[in-house]
């Protein structure tokens, strides 16, 4: 009754067997074993409501005592005395003063059990919470960045540096090519300076027979040979009508 009071649903496999008597090693030796190889046992108790010394000398017995330290489900003695022990009190699992305390040990308590369960939600529910604001303050920080603040900054910046860098090509483009015009100006020049045309431009003028070929020497033309004379401007039309011979060094005449 007390074990269902704090637990309504508790089951119970009772062995009813003497508890004092010749025959009582052997019925509590035989129900502890037949409970120990029952798997839907949890834990065995053996109980007894107290008695004299005599009475309880079955519960020091060698072999009660040999079967309890050899099962495998957990054993509590509860044999309810309070001044002597049995060996049976050092050899189970638990000892236990009454049965009803033994009943009270083994089975939780339903009030005590939901108080817990309502404690673990809490200390849940506060965990939960602080890991969703610790996340959640991670999460802020990391959208708190420029980067993802103002993405389009980035952008800007980058825009900037290809403004600039497509501005200082466009100078350094128009800075070689007004150089590179002012070099072809000056090979213009130089070459114009090198240039039959630019001589001829000076005063100067280019003979030519008949047949194309430049006059260099008064022995190439005799009298009344027909020479074309090549001017800075057209070309004129002359005859010979006298040839002389003059020394490199002299001067024209």
């Amino acid at each position: 009754r007390n074990a269902r009071l704090r637990w309504p649903d508790v089951e119970f496999e009772i062995r009813n067997v003497a508890v004092q008597g010749t025959s009582a090693v052997r019925g509590v030796t035989g129900a502890l074993e037949e409970l120990d190889a029952d798997p839907r046992v949890d834990v065995i108790i053996i109980a007894r409501g107290g008695g004299a010394f005599e009475d309880l000398l079955p519960f020091s017995d060698e072999s009660l005592i040999r079967a309890v330290a050899a099962a495998q489900t957990p054993v509590v003695s509860a044999i309810g005395h309070e001044n002597d022990q049995p060996l049976l009190d050092h050899v189970a699992d638990l000892r236990a003063s009454t049965p009803t305390d033994a009943g009270k040990r083994v089975v939780p308590d339903l009030v005590e059990e939901r108080a817990n369960v309502a404690r673990a939600r809490v200390v849940l529910d506060r965990a939960v919470i602080q890991f969703l604001d610790r996340e959640q303050a991670a999460l802020d920080s990391i959208r708190s960045r420029p980067v993802l603040d103002q993405p389009e900054g980035m952008i800007l910046v980058r825009e900037e540096d290809v403004d600039r860098l497509r501005e200082r090509s466009l100078r350094t483009v128009l800075h070689r090519s007004e150089r590179e015009q002012e070099t072809i100006r000056q090979m213009k020049h130089r070459v114009r300076a090198l240039s039959p045309q630019e001589t001829l431009s000076r005063g100067y003028a280019v003979v030519m027979t008949q047949d194309g070929g430049v006059v260099k020497d008064s022995a190439q033309v005799k009298v009344q040979d027909t020479l074309a004379i090549r001017l800075a401007l057209g070309e004129v039309t002359a005859a010979v009508t006298q040839t002389s011979q003059r020394q490199p060094g002299d001067s024209a005449t």
